[in-house]
């Protein structure tokens, strides 16, 4: 990086829109542009885990992408497999000392009971693998919507008996119960608005919109969203 970067937010989330028209743009199938979409999400992961943002949440698979074709759906769980597998995978060939030292956790948001079994299973086993890791975390929603996250959150509390006597309480309720709430959300591809991504977390995140498809963004677009959120004043209601 040409200048450090000051003000960094602990969590940062990535609303990954613009595979599917990355790929049309090029004359290639929808299923392309999720493909290279993942191998950016590993590099811009990799980026923020080097700046030392201690947390990344990534909007994977919502609710309404099950409107899209059975072919498009599958294909983005395939890929969903392929790389929690090969994350799985580095985990029993490292030595112990070896994943400690990466010390990263891997978790999901969302209602995983509607996944394929066999994807299901590998999530739950990378989970469990990483629980006690706790340098960096990667927060993946699956099967993810914030309205959905709500209504999680009550029937949590009712089913618990609990009183609701604080917004904590629904905090800690929510699919991302023990996660600060994100600082700095980022959208691609040009779409301005959440797309009921992180509702309830997301009523103090700074925002970022780019016209940039996921495909394209780079560590450089990264870095020039992060000066943005370096000069913003955050003053959570009060008088600075």
């Amino acid at each position: 990086m040409e200048k450090k970067l000051d003000k960094l937010p602990i969590h940062i989330a990535f609303i990954m829109d613009g595979n599917g028209r990355w790929a049309t743009k090029r004359g290639l199938p929808r299923k392309m542009g999720h493909r290279k979409g993942a191998e950016v999400l590993e590099k811009i992961v990799e980026h923020c885990f080097s700046l030392g943002i201690k947390y990344v949440s990534c909007f994977a698979f919502s609710t309404e992408n099950w409107k899209r074709p059975k072919e498009e759906i599958d294909y983005i769980f395939g890929l969903l497999r392929e790389y929690i597998k090969k994350q799985n995978q580095k985990g029993q060939q490292q030595q112990e000392q070896e994943i400690k030292s990466k010390n990263i956790k891997i978790r999901t948001m969302g209602d995983l009971s509607m996944m394929p079994k066999d994807l299901e299973q590998e999530i739950l086993k990378a989970e469990e693998r990483t629980k006690d890791c706790d340098a960096f975390v990667l927060n993946i929603a699956m099967n993810y919507g914030g309205r959905d996250d709500i209504v999680h959150a009550f029937n949590t509390l009712i089913k618990q008996g609990k009183t609701i006597a604080s917004e904590q309480d629904i905090s800690n309720a929510l699919y991302s119960g023990g996660l600060p709430d994100p600082d700095f959300i980022i959208r691609t591809a040009g779409d301005v608005r959440l797309s009921n991504f992180m509702l309830y977390q997301s009523a103090y995140s700074e925002l970022y919109f780019t016209k940039t498809y996921w495909p394209d963004f780079t560590a450089k677009h990264l870095n020039k969203a992060l000066k943005s959120y370096a000069k913003r004043d955050r003053k959570f209601g009060q008088l600075k």
